[in-house]
């Protein structure tokens, strides 16, 4: 086999079925939510947002995380337990350019305001989940959520498929192409400030992600007439290892869970919303914890969102950092190849944290172990 076939042997295989644009649906103003967008399966409860009580997701400053030592050390234990207690924190100071992060807004809106024509250029195909359509959709008779997104793997950039990424429209090419190596940069800093919190061995998680892969979920979710019937995007974990997160405009819609909760996410002006995911929890062997979080929709404004996700290298392997596992903390779960587990995360439903749960190691008898 040539080096080139086994290069193109090696990209992932990730696929979902093809489904209607939910934005071109909620163009015809209609008053009855089709029965497949219906979810009479999802607890539309939450926190009341008018409340001055609402617990806010914590805020780490990044800057002072990289630069003086007394105040790193103290910013350092907050992002430790954010990432413990929360799985979720705001990031300021981050040091991404705001006009790099503002053209992103304007242009990914553009690009969802495309006509069908161009759109239908950039759909998925039935052996891909690239490009625009719904993630996740395995059966004909599964509920779709009130929502599309573009999804589209940016790094390593010989995974980029040759009709989406290259052919992307001028200018919103070349921002996406800063943007992505600003996330990339983001990502690996701030993994190498969670390997410092857990006091890691030196340089394991820039080895594990420095070449690792990265995808982006644009998301556009349109109004809808009904709202209380639908869900803009199901409750999940994030099943990568750090996903960033910006939002579009000032609409609101992100919800975590917490504490059987569903808490309301405010995100502070010139901030991301970052993440931890399962891949995370699985080699912080628990420590860190990702947590399940939704989108909801209004009736009023549609909300955009990009969230960027990074991964392990698609030819590593993931379980709990040997720096982690001791007698007192055996390993919670088990070793799997990258390659192997989004095999397995797109050929299922998003439901939760099943997926970890799948990953996890099985107690036996109170003493002894086993994997499933």
């Amino acid at each position: 086999m040539s080096g080139k076939a086994m290069e193109e042997a090696a990209k992932p295989k990730w696929n979902s079925l093809i489904v209607p644009s939910v934005q071109e649906l909620a163009k015809k103003e209609i008053t009855e939510i089709p029965d497949r967008y219906i979810r009479p399966d999802q607890q539309q409860e939450i926190i009341v947002s008018e409340s001055d009580d609402l617990p806010e997701i914590p805020v780490i400053d990044m800057q002072r995380l990289i630069t003086e030592e007394s105040a790193s050390s103290e910013e350092l234990a907050k992002l430790h337990l954010a990432c413990k207690n929360w799985g979720f924190f705001q990031l300021v100071n981050h040091g991404v350019g705001s006009r790099l992060v503002e053209k992103m807004k304007e242009e990914t809106h553009e690009f969802f305001n495309l006509g069908m024509s161009e759109k239908n250029k950039f759909w998925q195909r039935e052996d891909d989940v690239e490009g625009f359509g719904q993630a996740f959709v395995v059966s004909e008779d599964q509920k779709l959520d009130w929502g599309d997104l573009f999804f589209i793997n940016t790094l390593p950039v010989h995974l980029r498929k040759p009709h989406l990424f290259p052919q992307l429209p001028l200018p919103f090419r070349e921002t996406l192409e800063l943007y992505s190596a600003e996330m990339k940069n983001l990502a690996v800093a701030i993994m190498e400030q969670m390997e410092k919190a857990l006091k890691m061995e030196s340089m394991e998680m820039r080895e594990l992600f420095k070449e690792g892969m990265q995808s982006m979920r644009m998301n556009y979710y349109p109004p809808c007439p009904q709202p209380h019937k639908v869900i803009g995007l199901t409750p999940h974990s994030d099943a990568v290892g750090l996903t960033i997160l910006l939002q579009l405009n000032e609409v609101e819609g992100l919800q975590i869970r917490k504490d059987g909760m569903w808490v309301p996410v405010r995100p502070l002006p010139n901030a991301f919303v970052l993440n931890i995911g399962d891949i995370l929890e699985i080699i912080t062997n628990g420590t860190y914890r990702s947590i399940e979080h939704r989108a909801m929709v209004n009736s009023e404004r549609e909300r955009l969102s990009i969230a960027t996700f990074y991964s392990p290298r698609y030819d590593a392997e993931i379980g709990p950092s040997p720096s982690l596992v001791t007698d007192h903390t055996p390993p919670k779960f088990k070793r799997i190849g990258v390659d192997e587990y989004f095999r397995g995360l797109f050929s299922r439903e998003l439901q939760g944290k099943s997926y970890l749960e799948a990953m996890r190691i099985q107690q036996c008898n109170g003493n002894e172990e086993k994997t499933e």
